[in-house]
């Protein structure tokens, strides 16, 4: 009596409350385009063999492209009576070709139909992000380009540590970002293996090709167990947890443009385009999208904890337990992505203030460091000394509520006789950020070069993809 595809020795309708529990349509449409997919090259696979009618495989495909057009224009009718987006398109099919629909599900499972969806989803949305988190890297080195030689401080525990530029700063995230897309395309690489035909959990008796249809979908191989095809998703826990690491370098990013725009610092002011106002003060001008990348990190992170604990406790092999590893991971995937795209937005609005920065750079004796290094370096003094001799400097300068530079020399004197006007030299933020140019260094010469080398790698992966 039941109309469901596993109905066959049920005598009684599930309980309205099992329908409310068990069906997951509401969110596993998503896969909607990677099911007819996979269904499609099932069905040439199993016409190439013989397991099924070339023409009963001709009905299948050309019924599937129907479905696929319907559901794209919005025509599909999706009810929570048929579960899932697996039941809807065979049901759609049989509509649409009759009896043949039925020979579709010849030599495959549920079980691993939605392993080989889900793959095909996570490696299509990892695609996505790769483009989208390089076209972030671009903004970044273009704006880091433009401000290779702009000064402002860098901190150590939020506390001015010594000078940098606005371009180094930036291409700190470029790299992050690169070893973000690394982690998102070393997962690509382990999912890319195809469940299909590893049916319920032990295979089929039937004569499959499984390297055809890995082919066809873009698989480097079919996977080597069949247990392990329709129970791992190690790949989603990999691709989340890659995810995370990026959010939480967005996340970073966002809280740095939060404190950046805050008049206190005043480094950087973004347009209407990314900020927002008060209903009740008229004067605020608050950086929501920089906030809300910040705030949805939590989302993400939220999404990989919660895959790990739904599999931490699943034996071999499938267990309706993995139906909670769909939404998490498209809101994760989808929501990494929107935010990556709100970056990059930020980043080419942003307008720096230079002169506020610069003149930040030199506040809290920024340049310590570098009269530490002309010690060492003129008289030749072990650093430890060099250190402790630069510190009684400060604490000087600091009791008279002056700027390093602006001490007097007979006050630097009475603490190292052999100092000298030379000194003043050291003192400034441009000589300062001018002098680090040991490879990875703050030199603008040295920002340049990178940034420089970043635009045309990016440049180049863009022409070759």
């Amino acid at each position: 009596m039941s109309k469901r595809m596993w109905g066959g020795r049920f005598s009684q309708e599930p309980d309205a409350i099992l329908e409310e529990i068990n069906a997951s349509i509401d969110f596993d449409r998503h896969l909607y385009a990677q099911d007819i997919a996979a269904s499609k090259a099932h069905a040439s696979m199993l016409a190439k063999q013989g397991i099924i009618g070339a023409e009963d495989a001709k009905k299948i495909t050309q019924g599937l492209d129907t479905i696929l057009a319907e559901i794209e224009r919005g025509e599909l009718k999706f009810s929570r009576a048929l579960e899932d987006i697996h039941t809807h398109i065979e049901a759609r099919l049989a509509e649409l070709i009759g009896p043949a629909a039925g020979r579709l599900h010849t030599a495959r499972s549920r079980n691993d139909q939605v392993a080989t969806d889900l793959r095909l989803y996570v490696r299509d949305a990892i695609d996505r992000l790769d483009q989208a988190v390089a076209d972030l890297q671009l903004a970044l080195a273009e704006k880091a380009l433009a401000h290779a030689g702009t000064v402002m401080p860098g901190f150590t525990h939020l506390q001015p540590a010594q000078p940098v530029t606005f371009g180094h700063h930036l291409l700190a995230y470029v790299e992050m970002l690169a070893r973000d897309r690394g982690r998102l395309n070393d997962a690509r690489k382990r999912l890319n293996e195809c469940p299909l035909g590893a049916a319920a959990l032990a295979g089929t008796s039937f004569p499959i090709d499984r390297e055809a249809t890995a082919e066809v979908l873009g698989f480097d191989r079919p996977a080597a167990n069949s247990l392990d095809a329709v129970s791992d998703r190690d790949f989603v826990v990999e691709a989340l947890a890659a995810a995370s690491i990026s959010a939480m370098h967005l996340s970073r990013f966002a809280e740095e443009i939060v404190i950046w725009t805050s008049p206190a610092f005043g480094y950087v002011r973004l347009s209407d385009r990314f900020t927002t106002g008060s209903s009740i003060m008229p004067q605020k001008r608050n950086p929501d999208a920089a906030e809300l990348v910040r705030a949805k990190t939590g989302r993400i992170v939220g999404a990989l904890v919660q895959i790990i604990v739904v599999m931490k406790g699943l034996p071999l092999a499938y267990a309706k337990d993995l139906q909670e590893d769909k939404e998490a991971t498209f809101d994760a995937l989808s929501t990494l992505a929107l935010i990556v795209t709100a970056t990059a937005g930020m980043v080419r609005d942003l307008e720096a203030d230079e002169k506020r920065m610069k003149a930040a750079a030199g506040e809290g004796y920024a340049t310590a460091t570098d009269l530490a290094d002309w010690l060492v370096q003129r008289l030749g003094l072990p650093f430890r000394e060099a250190h402790r001799i630069t510190g009684q400097i400060v604490a000087r300068a600091t009791a008279a509520r002056l700027p390093l530079h602006r001490l007097p020399l007979s006050e630097l004197q009475a603490i190292e006789p052999r100092l000298t006007e030379e000194i003043f030299s050291v003192l400034s933020v441009a000589r300062s950020v001018k002098s680090r140019t040991s490879f990875g260094g703050t030199a603008p010469a040295n920002v340049r070069v990178q940034a420089r080398k970043w635009l045309k790698k990016l440049a180049k992966e863009h022409k070759d993809g």
